[in-house]
């Protein structure tokens, strides 16, 4: 809790002039409606998710993420941030504005519900990235890592993705995108804000160390 409160109030200066990057309004009436996705009718849906994410959330290419095991909030938000454009990808912007808001909720519901694999462990030294994880950089005002995206990289709260056994080169990818600036749908810019601080061997190094972080 400590290190929630002080991470906080490191960021609080930087968020307090950002801009919320997403038109998903967290009440309490539409994290209920997520909740309440329908993991059997996501299945059905998710059949058409296959090629690309694998045919029960684990993607078999490392240019499209893993979905197995991600918190259901975090899908649906960024479905909803594809069908209306805050988040950009030539194919999942048309894909998500195919999908109702229901057919959204069903599929984080079941892709959520799946288990995600571990991957082959990778013999590269991670010494920058779990400090980072665990300690965070207070010289750059960076929190730990683990105060969002837990412990075991497992996610927490709405909108705060799991990264255990994701592909390192997503993540790397991702961490880029947000660093230039091409990704921007994080919540009061605090990804980018993060990612700008980080040298392009710590993204690295915490791509691969969230690829071999065990469930």
């Amino acid at each position: 809790m400590k290190k929630l409160i002080v991470s906080a109030l490191l960021l609080a200066p930087a968020l307090a002039l950002a801009e919320p990057s997403s038109k998903v309004a967290w009440t309490a009436e539409e994290i209920n409606f997520v909740k309440a996705g329908n993991a059997v009718k996501g299945m059905q849906l998710a059949k058409g998710c296959a090629a690309c994410h694998g045919e029960k959330g684990v993607s078999p290419s490392p240019a499209f993420p893993s979905l197995a095991g991600q918190l259901p909030a975090y899908l649906f938000k960024q479905l909803q941030d594809y069908a209306d454009g805050s988040r950009q990808d030539p194919m999942m912007n048309g894909v998500a504005k195919g999908l109702s808001r229901q057919e959204a909720a069903d599929l984080a519901a079941w892709f959520g519900s799946q288990t995600p694999v571990f991957q082959s462990p990778s013999p590269m030294v991670y010494e920058k990235a779990a400090k980072l994880v665990k300690d965070g950089s207070s010289e750059r005002i960076l929190p730990p890592c683990e105060v969002c995206h837990g412990n075991a990289g497992e996610g927490q709260s709405i909108d705060n993705p799991a990264l255990r056994s994701q592909n390192a080169a997503y993540i790397v990818t991702t961490l880029k995108a947000f660093k230039a600036g091409s990704r921007h749908n994080d919540i009061y810019s605090r990804m980018r804000l993060i990612a700008q601080s980080l040298s392009d061997e710590e993204i690295e190094e915490l791509g691969f160390y969230y690829q071999n972080v065990k469930n």
